[in-house]
């Protein structure tokens, strides 16, 4: 049976795969699991509609969506700065994603940490609470003000989860960035500020003892096998082990727009796969 991807989910702090039409297939860690892209791959749509023009998409693109469905898309996203009505309460985040990566964002507080899973954030504090637009005034002056980056790439994020630093070397940095962040000035009145509590994903993550990564998948391909043992998952990302003992990262959102059915768990990994050096080869 084919099924269309929708990309990854984290639901209750686990893992899961979802699909047009909304089912979620939870993924358990240690589970071996085999699939082969089927057909081509299509504009997966915007804002839960589907792509009138039903237009191809790249392979290597991360997005999954057409131009006009991209820009659809983000149009109605609270990175574009669009929804300046929402009465909904939001909140400030420091993220931690390795030794010297860290961003300031914002989330709505109804989520919880859904969006600091999503991102692949291994550490983390809330810094504030308030009204959307107190807490996106807040999160660009102190992103400016720590000289932070807006958004971190999840290529570099893959490369040091291997190698992280021990749990309260992780909480020291979040702690140490949060002393900053509070001696700040301009925060935005309306917002309140919250005490540091560092939270780890790392358990959620399951990256205590990861082995280093030898390479990641590049793009699907119409019959492209990609198999293994799920040995972790952090943001979009599904790390396994294939047959050869490789360590190889998926990024979910390369599967968002795919046909896909099951395929045997034994099979050889067929899709390109990139190294370090940026160099491929088609297995």
């Amino acid at each position: 049976m084919v099924w269309r991807s929708a990309g990854m989910s984290w639901q209750g702090g686990r893992p899961g795969l979802r699909w047009d039409g909304g089912r979620v297939s939870s993924l358990s860690y240690g589970r071996v699991i085999g699939f082969r892209a089927v057909g081509e791959r299509r504009c997966a749509g915007a804002r839960g509609n589907a792509c009138p023009l039903g237009a191809l998409v790249g392979g290597r693109s991360t997005g999954g969506r057409c131009p006009d469905c991209a820009r659809l898309d983000r149009a109605h996203s609270v990175a574009a700065d669009t929804l300046l009505d929402d009465p909904r309460p939001y909140r400030v985040y420091l993220a931690w994603f390795g030794p010297g990566m860290v961003k300031v964002g914002i989330t709505r507080e109804e989520r919880g940490d859904a969006r600091l899973l999503e991102q692949g954030a291994v550490a983390f504090s809330w810094l504030g609470r308030g009204p959307l637009m107190a807490a996106r005034r807040t999160e660009e002056v102190l992103r400016h003000a720590l000289a932070v980056p807006d958004r971190i790439p999840y290529a570099r994020k893959r490369l040091v989860r291997a190698a992280l630093p021990p749990a309260a070397d992780r909480a020291r940095e979040v702690e140490e960035l949060y002393g900053r962040a509070e001696g700040v000035g301009a925060w935005a009145e309306t917002l309140e500020r919250l005490p540091c509590e560092v939270h780890d994903h790392v358990g959620a993550f399951r990256l205590d003892g990861l082995p280093a990564l030898d390479a990641s998948v590049v793009e699907l391909v119409p019959d492209g096998v990609v198999s293994g043992r799920l040995r972790a998952a952090a943001g979009p990302d599904l790390h396994l082990l294939d047959r050869d003992g490789r360590h190889l990262a998926l990024d979910t959102r390369l599967l968002t727009g795919w046909g896909i059915e099951s395929a045997p768990p034994d099979r050889p990994v067929t899709v390109p796969l990139g190294f370090g050096d940026g160099q491929e080869q088609l297995f």
